[in-house]
This record gives structure tokens, sequence and C-alpha cells, in this order.
């Protein structure tokens, strides 16, 4: 094994035109680490944000960065004390880290095992790699809010990356799914087993027409202000959760960030080998095409999901 790999890279904020194509070091493999060879990256909007300097408030990153969260491969190394899985295992993964450097955007990175699951058996590589954080987003959504069987959930924004796994992991739970969308989009949240209604003003008078009773829970993953609708729209305060909107707090609804967890990693596969849980790769471009991808992300018009492959 050499100690060299390609990787993308940028040395400062700035926009995708900024990434690179470079060798770099292959990274060290720690105790309770594995090193996994990698065979995509998923690309998530999260990631060109944070290359912006939008995140930088919050998150400590250390440039050069090798960018992603989101991969899946094969384990190619075990660190010293690591006994998780063995060289040759299959495994998909969060691979968030305690500050913002070593990435998935590369042949290899190095991941906690407590970032990683063994990848679902039904699912492709490339598939693999775009369901861990906005799957583990909309799951952890769901089970802020205690959704119980028999309850019906509003899911904003319900036919992107993010609201169409939340869709298919409500109903897998037994809810009954609402999802906002545009009228485009109507009949693929159908597919996934929602009932549509158009997002936009009047939205909470569509709602009611269809639980005139109000939701029990509102997921929120595209902000716009939403939040304070769904709350007028919840039987129960307290069952709102939102991903975009940095307020939600203040409003008195939950403000949630994906963690990784290995748990509910192993959770979404079972779902996935079972056939209750799709990803629909969209775009699957190779590692050096990363700005194109970061691209296609930032215009908004993917319905699935954009991957990297290596």
């Amino acid at each position: 094994m050499g100690t060299i790999m390609k990787a993308i890279t940028y040395s400062a904020y700035g926009t995708p035109a900024s990434l690179t194509l470079v060798d770099a070091p292959q990274p060290k493999v720690g105790p309770g680490e594995v090193l996994v060879r990698v065979k995509a990256a998923g690309v998530n909007p999260v990631d060109w944000k944070l290359a912006a300097g939008h995140l930088d408030p919050i998150l400590e990153v250390r440039h050069p960065v090798i960018p992603g969260w989101d991969v899946s491969g094969v384990v190619e190394a075990v660190g010293q004390d690591t006994f998780d899985y063995a060289v040759g295992d299959e495994v998909y993964g969060y691979v968030r880290k305690e500050w913002v450097e070593l990435g998935t955007y590369a042949e290899l990175v190095s991941a906690p095992v407590r970032t990683l699951a063994r990848k679902p058996r039904e699912l492709t590589f490339e598939q693999a790699a775009g369901l861990p954080l906005a799957g583990l987003t909309a799951y952890q959504s769901l089970t802020r809010v205690g959704v119980e069987a028999g309850e019906t959930v509003l899911i904003h924004s319900a036919a992107g990356g993010t609201g169409s796994f939340g869709v298919q992991i409500a109903v897998a739970l037994g809810l009954r799914v609402i999802g906002t969308a545009g009228a485009h989009n109507h009949d693929y949240l159908r597919s996934l087993g929602a009932e549509p209604v158009l997002y936009g003003e009047g939205l909470a008078d569509r709602v009611r027409e269809l639980a005139p009773e109000g939701v029990d829970a509102g997921l929120d993953f595209y902000g716009d202000g939403v939040v304070e609708t769904l709350q007028a729209l919840v039987k129960r305060q307290g069952r709102v959760v939102s991903i975009a909107d940095y307020e939600a707090a203040a409003k008195g609804a939950h403000q949630l960030w994906v963690r990784p967890d290995t748990a509910d990693l192993t959770f979404l596969a079972q779902l996935a080998d079972a056939g209750r849980l799709t990803v629909n790769v969209e775009h699957a471009l190779p590692l050096a095409d990363a700005a194109k991808a970061w691209e296609l992300s930032a215009a908004g018009r993917t319905r699935g999901k954009i991957v990297l492959t290596v």
C-alpha cells in the first residue's frame, strides 16, 4: 500500500472553482478507526456551504480541507484495538469528525467506527453513499418529535433529498404522511406513500382539508419561515423540528443537527434491505468533477442524490 492518494481539496474559503484534484498523503488510522477504500462519496449542500465559509462560526476548519462526510466503501485497514470491522467489510457512514479537514472526497478516508455501519446489501455503493447524512437527518427528526404508528406527520419539502427519505421512513414506521412540494412533484410523493399538498400561501388551509383536527408532528426540511405554520397545525406543542431555521429553538421548536450514529445507520440499512427505503441517484460523477457536482447541488433542481464515484 502506497502513501499517496488522490483527493479533492480547497485551501481557503471560496467557490466550487477552488476545488482541486491533488496527490495527498494517506490518512493515519488511529485506535477506534478503520481505513476505508472509498467507492463513492455523497454530495450534500452542507459541503459547499461549509467551503464558502458559512459555517465558520460553529465548526473548526483546518485548511487545506478534503471535503465530504458521506461515504461508502470497503475496509482496507483497521486501527489498534479496533474489532468492529475486518479488512474487506463493506461499510457506509456519515464520517463527521471533531474538526473539518480529512473528508470523504478521496480514495481513502479514516473513519471512527462510531460513524459507520455495514453497507446495505440491496444498495449499490453509489446509492449507499447518498443515504447517510440525509437519511440520518430524516430519521433523527422523526425520533426527536417522538412519532408513533398511526400518527399523522407533515413534512415540509417532502420531495427533496432529506424529505423523500423522511416520507419513506415515516411510512415504514406506520405513519400517515402529508408532504409539501411543487405540483410537478406530487405524483412522486404519492409513489413514496405521501399525500401531497402545494407549499406556499394558504398551506395551513390546504393541510386542514386533509387533517381537519391538525397533525401530530411537523418536520421542516427547507426553512422559509414555515416553523410557525407547522406549530399552528400540530395538536400539541413541542412536536415541530427544523433543520433549516436557525431560530427554531427560540420559537419553541426543535433545531436538529444530525449526528453520526451506528444504530441509526443500521436501522436505515435494514429498511433498505427490506425494500422499504430506496435511494434515487440522479447524478453519479467522477471524483475529478466535484466542482460540477457542487454546481448541480447549489442549483437546487436535483430531486435525487448526487454522488462522486472513486
